[in-house]
């Protein structure tokens, strides 16, 4: 748990401006706080007034008997600056500034630097304030109270949290926390997702985002978090205009939204598009199990809504279950002679609850689906409220019941109210409409979807060379000797892409429609003749690009033609001459585009998609977030295929998504280990059956300052920690990070552990470690979490021989430890080094101290950390043995 705990659970409040004015923020606070029954003390602050609302006021922060655990600043933005001063003076831990009136860039500065290198945590400005059901504290500006539940809203806007909480109220949904971060100028998403993702009371969050600050904090607890918690986003700024009024709402940078998408998918959570969807993903996962799989039947009273469902469900990609003939057969016993006889499994208009229930018990009966959807449109011949109750009472009672998600669509308005009531009464999603419905089983399959995709075992890529990527680097340095920016075309980077294994095609210069006549009688016919300029971005504007070109007459006349154009409609430009092709062979192969370039606030990110004249990123391409693995790269162009972004061409030989997958990684370890790639454009990058060719590409340059890998969301495999050590027996291992396509070898490591071994590290019997584990302890956050694996055979048959791990809290006060060695490789020095070198990376990273939980009887463990100057606390009674090493102070 992080430091958090005295902002959310309180124990003290001062409201500073409280007031007797009725529709004051101070006023409002005072009695919302009182009102939800908050049992801790509660301070007016106010010169003005003896008391508010009946408690006892305070003429000033000075004068204060306690110091509070949170102050909430009801005043006007202009006197926060002074009366934040006193309160980081007073030593108050946590301020919530509610500001009636939008404060200026540079107020912001002013606050932030008050609170720096303090104590003192912020929430807002801007912020709305906070509720809490459960600790019975509404410190907020709400007009409306939250009821006790188990989702946690966290929005940087505090119309949405109105809004979410009106709307909730009505459906009688509850939640463990509603907080509005305002502008997070100094807490910010990260502090709340690590917060509540270990609280008891919530186990789902919502998330209005409107801008990212820090974009690695956010990834880095949103992976963490997302491993614990369903999180749904709602992103405000999908247009150029949203993302203006975005910034001008709570600041931050403009990035495309195409990035945001592909950062929330990375991290495990869910993206709805809107507040209509936000609702319905809340009513499902308020009462949802997991999804076991992806197959939905649907069971209605009527063909219409069923076919609106069905066509809604494979428009989002999902799937309709597939009944076998004996469920077929069962139900044919118990509906009419015309019913479907498929699914949707229509009962025909006049069911009455005797169908609805024997058609339900048929189906969860079979295990041909995951999920069921049933439905019902207003009939003369059935009881709206009698058929719900019957339906949950049969849901209820069937044994297999936790099989499955079961969904209801109960159309209408007031006719049909109460027995939608009698559903969330009974914990069963249920929406107004089809389409509302299925949308709402998407977001459980596409939650599922991303939940996969972040614990998918990827395949390795080849890897490069060092004297590549050594010859690489000293390439860029060489070119930017003497520059602080560089752009660079075709022509200059072909070296360059090679050492990444690139196949460019063959560029030649030319500076006039003789030079350029002389170079293609010598590389031979048809070829491609291009402007060469770095100030006309994009050639086709006065037709720079002519192709196909069969003899020294077309190739003279394009070029003189070329050169005329750029002359007249482009009269300042700088004119670098012509570049010269061989006509690559398009038959049979298709052209798309991969751009490399840096957003303000993720870095550098890759976009995949068709490409050609009118390209706009932001709409015709995909995102991915670097580093990328086998798994990760292949995701990317699948979506990039699934979402019309590149449209596959019906060719011979089809385009091979393992070699283009294997492309983008080598991009991404460009990315990686070369920051001053700026930008890159590769456009096009024809693709022929296995064979990628570079066509075109345009890189930007620039100096990095800094070390290169902090400009990353995601921080990449630390290559910096490997190093080669000797055990006692004089043999040679490799220890470095665990990588997250060592998840086979570290199977096959924890099946050579003795049992005995395996509860001293787990404290509980051990059997075969599934997929899911296995991937949470291969795949981790560089981050906040280590894992050093020590390799022995590593050039011929490598085989991991021990781990050891530290996990970093989030203010990086503590770490905590586990070793784990082959039980037949003791003695042999091996649990010393990889404690060593856990203690060394946590030193650096400047942890404040490691500790570790043994068991009593487990002497060797407490030994090796008492040689190394743990201090040991062993409790018999308990069976534990607590390990603790201070690094600083």
């Amino acid at each position: 748990m992080n430091n958090l705990s005295a902002l959310l659970k309180p124990k003290s409040i001062a409201v500073v401006g409280a007031s007797i004015k009725p529709s004051s923020a101070g006023n409002i606070v005072m009695t919302n706080l009182l009102q939800a029954g908050f049992e801790g003390v509660v301070m007016p602050v106010t010169p003005t007034h003896r008391s508010v609302c009946g408690v006892l006021a305070y003429p000033d922060v000075s004068s204060l008997p306690i110091t509070p655990d949170v102050a909430i600043l009801c005043t006007n933005a202009s006197r926060n600056e002074a009366l934040l001063q006193q309160l980081v003076a007073r030593q108050v831990k946590h301020v919530i500034v509610l500001s009636a009136t939008r404060l200026t860039k540079e107020n912001n500065i002013l606050l932030s630097d008050i609170t720096k290198g303090s104590a003192t945590r912020l929430l807002g400005p801007n912020s709305l304030g906070i509720i809490m059901p459960w600790e019975k504290i509404n410190a907020s500006c709400s007009p409306i109270n939250a009821k006790q539940g188990k989702i946690a809203f966290v929005s940087q806007s505090a119309a949405m949290c109105t809004t979410i909480l009106d709307w909730a109220n009505d459906k009688n949904i509850g939640f463990s926390a509603i907080i509005s971060l305002g502008n997070a100028l100094d807490m910010d998403f990260a502090d709340l997702l690590d917060y509540l993702s270990m609280d008891s009371k919530t186990e789902a969050i919502l998330l209005y985002v409107d801008t990212i600050k820090n974009a690695r904090r956010f990834m880095s607890a949103a992976r963490a978090a997302s491993r614990n918690r369903r999180i749904l986003v709602l992103k405000g700024g999908k247009t150029q205009a949203g993302r203006t009024a975005a910034y001008a709402h709570t600041g931050g940078l403009d990035s495309l939204d195409i990035i945001y998408d592909s950062a929330i998918q990375r991290s495990g959570m869910l993206r709805v598009n809107n507040s209509h969807e936000l609702f319905a993903a809340v009513e499902t996962l308020t009462h949802s199990i997991p999804l076991r799989g992806e197959r939905l039947a649907i069971i209605s009273n009527g063909g219409g809504p069923a076919i609106i469902a069905v066509d809604t469900l494979l428009m989002k990609g999902g799937q309709l279950a597939s009944p076998p003939p004996s469920l077929i057969d069962k139900l044919s016993e118990v509906l009419p002679d015309n019913w479907s006889h498929n699914n949707p499994i229509d009962l025909i208009g006049d069911a009455g609850q005797d169908r609805y229930i024997k058609s339900i018990n048929a189906v969860m009966d079979s295990d041909c689906a995951d999920a069921i959807l049933i439905m019902h449109s207003p009939s003369a011949s059935t009881h709206n409220q009698q058929t719900a109750q019957a339906i949950v009472e049969a849901i209820n009672k069937h044994p297999r019941r936790q099989h499955f998600n079961i969904l209801t669509n109960w159309s209408g308005e007031n006719t049909v109210k109460s027995a939608r009531q009698i559903f969330t009464n009974a914990g069963i999603p249920t929406y107004r409409t089809p389409e509302s419905a299925v949308i709402g089983f998407m977001h459980l399959v596409e939650y599922r979807r991303n939940q996969k995709q972040l614990m998918e075992t990827p395949t390795n890529a080849e890897p490069m060379h060092v004297s590549e990527l050594t010859d690489a680097k000293q390439w860029i340095e060489n070119k930017l000797q003497d520059n602080v920016s560089l752009e660079l075309d075709t022509h200059q980077i072909g070296t360059f892409l090679k050492f990444f294994n690139f196949n460019v095609l063959p560029t030649w210069l030319a500076s006039d429609a003789s030079e350029a006549v002389h170079i293609s009688e010598q590389i031979g016919y048809p070829v491609a003749v291009k402007l060469r300029s770095p100030d006309i971005a994009h050639k086709s504007d006065i037709q720079g690009v002519m192709l196909n070109l069969r003899n020294h007459h077309e190739v003279a006349s394009a070029a003189e033609a070329i050169l005329d154009r750029a002359e007249v409609h482009y009269p300042s430009a700088n004119i670098h001459g012509l570049l010269i092709q061989a006509m690559a062979k398009l038959a049979g192969g298709e052209e798309i585009r991969i751009k490399v370039k840096t957003d303000h606030t993720f870095g550098p990110v890759i976009l995949l998609g068709q490409g050609g004249a009118e390209w706009d990123e932001s709409i015709d391409a995909t995102c991915a977030l670097p580093p990328l693995n086998m798994a990760l790269a292949r995701y990317l162009v699948t979506r990039a295929i699934k979402e019309g972004k590149i449209r596959p061409q019906r060719l011979p030989v089809p385009m091979d998504i393992t070699k283009l997958s294997e492309l983008l990684v080598r991009i991404s370890q460009m990315i990686v280990d070369c920051p001053q790639v700026y930008e890159l454009d590769i456009h096009p990058l024809l693709a022929a059956g296995d064979k990628f060719t570079v066509i075109d590409a345009d890189m930007t340059l620039k100096q990095s300052q800094g070390e290169g890998q902090k400009r990353l969301a995601i921080r990449p495999y630390p290559v910096e920690y490997e190093e080669r050590v000797q055990l006692k027996d004089g043999s040679d291992i490799i220890m470095r990070p665990i990588l997250p396509e060592d998840e086979p070898n570290h199977a096959q490591f924890v099946s050579k552990v003795s049992k005995e071994d395996l509860y001293n590290r787990f404290f509980s019997d051990v059997g075969e470690l599934n997929h899911e584990a296995l991937a949470n302890l291969t795949q981790i956050d560089y981050d906040r979490e280590m894992a050093f694996i020590a390799i022995a055979n590593s050039d011929s048959n490598p085989e991991i021989i021990g781990v050891s791990r530290a996990l970093l809290n989030p203010d990086n006060t503590d770490a905590e430890f586990a070793i784990l060695v082959r039980s037949d490789l003791k003695g042999m020095g091996l649990g010393k080094l990889l404690l060593q070198k856990i203690i060394d990376y946590c030193r650096q990273k400047g942890t404040k101290q490691i500790s570790g939980v043994t068991m009593p009887t487990n002497r060797g463990m407490l030994m090796l950390a008492q040689n190394l100057g743990f201090e040991l606390d062993v409790q018999f009674e308990d069976g534990t043995a607590d390990m603790v090493l201070k690094l600083s102070e």
